[in-house]
């Protein structure tokens, strides 16, 4: 058990020190995590980072090559069973069954979660009003769009209500308006008190969250709100529209007024010290490179110009 300066009453997960090793390969590596009790908290990271592994750990799936791990308040590595009856656990490869219509998922997944027959029945009415699948609910799964498809295992997951709910990047490959819906579903989860645990690759998706870790060779490297991680960011951030996009990055590859800089789709942005000065400094070496200046601009950061520049990472 955590001890007492570890862990509080109103927390639903406590991590410190979780460490995983596969043969020769550290996949966690003292991993230290507290997330409270009704929050939305996101863990963002490269692949590879440790994001899949810690959630299995923490959903009893998984042994803890060593530290120690509470969800609800019971040991992951000692009450396996009893972790697993409070949580709910969406893998990136849900396995729907494609034979099966939505409903018959439904049914099969209460089964298996024990689910009595008369809660069954108003938990699935609930489910698929909730889901917006009602109108779907004889079709069979491998019928379904991608984005019906993470509903409905959503729906599946959720059959038995967890305290809990582990979300590895359920979005992943969804269309703009299925991530918008699925998103409408898990605030509407917040207000009946479940606690979401979420693994993304979209920044826009850790905005949303209350509290956004980094996650970076199996280590949390920086934790904290949305608005926080940005208030930490270095200097400040310009934002660069120029033609030929190419000849600019090559131009300013080491330039004395930049902390570092990173292609965003066409554009370039770009870390800075003092936005004012530098703006006038790279007007001058671009000009001078006869690169063609569209538009130069200070901008407020989002997550992923933070996530680059407290990682003192100069990409593009």
């Amino acid at each position: 058990m955590l001890s007492d300066s570890q862990t509080t009453e109103k927390s639903a997960i406590h991590a410190a020190g979780l460490r995983k090793v596969f043969g020769g390969v550290v996949a966690v590596d003292g991993l230290d995590l507290a997330v409270k009790a009704g929050e939305i908290f996101g863990l963002v990271g490269p692949d590879g980072a440790g994001k899949t592994t810690t959630m299995r750990m923490l959903a009893g799936i998984l042994d803890p090559s060593g530290g120690q791990a509470e969800v609800s308040g019971f040991d992951v590595l000692r009450q396996p069973e009893e972790v697993k009856r409070r949580i709910g656990y969406m893998p990136q490869r849900f396995s729907l069954y494609g034979d099966l219509t939505v409903e018959e998922n439904l049914k099969f997944f209460a089964r298996i979660y024990a689910v009595p027959e008369s809660l069954r029945v108003r938990r699935e009415a609930e489910l698929l009003e909730f889901s917006r699948m009602a109108p779907f609910r004889r079709r069979l799964a491998q019928h379904l769009s991608g984005g019906m498809k993470q509903k409905l295992a959503l729906a599946c997951t959720l059959m038995h209500t967890p305290e809990v709910l582990f979300l590895d990047e359920p979005t992943t490959g969804v269309d703009p308006v299925s991530r918008r819906d699925f998103w409408k579903i898990l605030y509407s989860l917040l207000k009946e008190g479940v606690t979401l645990f979420v693994s993304t690759p979209y920044m826009d998706e850790a905005e949303r969250c209350n509290r956004v870790a980094l996650i970076d060779r199996g280590r949390i490297t920086i934790c904290d709100t949305p608005d926080g991680l940005k208030q930490r960011m270095r200097g400040e951030l310009l934002e660069l529209v120029a033609e030929p996009l190419r000849d600019a990055r090559e131009a300013l590859t080491g330039h004395p007024a930049l902390l570092g800089q990173q292609v965003f789709g066409d554009r370039l942005h770009l870390w800075v010290e003092n936005a004012e000065s530098a703006e006038t400094a790279i007007r001058a070496t671009l000009t001078a490179k006869k690169v063609t200046i569209i538009d130069l601009r200070r901008i407020a950061p989002g997550l992923e110009d933070v996530f680059i520049s407290l990682a003192g990472k100069e990409k593009g």
